[in-house]
């Protein structure tokens, strides 16, 4: 692990309960211009090859999360979390490299080891930010990550009884406080655990720009509600 330390960081007022992990088009060079010039920064950036490069030391508050939400909660998400930055020029559309998840595995079972983050909070940008962020994206392998025991993965024979979108959405933690915001969080939601759902976009900038699919048809789709009351029975 090499240092790039920014100066972007705000002392915490609470305990760290939440691990975000993030994805950028660029690689880390870049990234770490970015964040200069925008004043932002991250704990973690984790290239391609697997490097790890340490912008903010886990002990303050850095400037990753932006505006978000996750399991009845608005508050600063910023001053309570983690942010890892991963570098992938698709932006997590496609696979990621062996060497990147296996050095991000290693990087957060420390910092879970370090601090006491329930594994319904280990999220993505898109989780907590879904009107506003895609990623890591529909190729992060959320499904190996919980075979590490880092976050958490379904069975699909078991489920709740309960088929309202919403509240199913609310119980696994994502925001309901809207119209707009049941069909982003759906969204998001097949991000992560129903890839096959989430339109391929070629082109990363025009991804960061239109987040969201033309129509939410997927919504109807009997697998989408089942898969959606098999994750809300693991994090009820």
């Amino acid at each position: 692990m090499r240092e790039h330390l920014l100066p972007f960081y705000e002392e915490r007022d609470r305990n760290i309960d939440m691990l975000v992990i993030h994805c950028s088009a660029y690689p880390a060079d870049k990234v770490l211009f970015y964040l200069e010039q925008y004043k932002c920064s991250c704990h973690y950036i984790i290239e391609e090859n697997g490097g790890i490069i340490k912008v903010v030391d886990e002990r303050y508050s850095a400037q990753h999360g932006g505006k978000g939400f996750w399991r009845g909660s608005d508050e600063s998400l910023n001053k309570r979390s983690i942010g890892i930055e991963l570098c992938h020029p698709t932006l997590g559309q496609t696979s990621y490299s062996p060497a990147q998840v296996s050095a991000l595995i290693e990087l957060v079972k420390g910092i879970l080891h370090r601090h006491q983050i329930p594994a319904v909070n280990i999220v993505g940008h898109s989780d907590v930010a879904p009107l506003r962020k895609p990623d890591p994206g529909m190729a992060f392998p959320w499904r190996k990550l919980a075979d590490e025991g880092i976050g958490l993965w379904f069975d699909p024979a078991r489920k709740m009884d309960e088929n309202n979108v919403a509240e199913l959405l609310a119980i696994i933690g994502y925001d309901v406080r809207s119209e707009e915001a049941v069909s982003a969080s759906a969204y998001a939601f097949c991000r992560r655990f129903l890839p096959k759902y989430v339109q391929l976009d070629n082109n990363p900038q025009h991804l960061v720009e239109h987040i969201l699919p033309d129509d939410f048809a997927f919504m109807q789709q009997a697998d989408f509600v089942e898969t959606l009351q098999a994750v809300a029975f693991v994090y009820r």
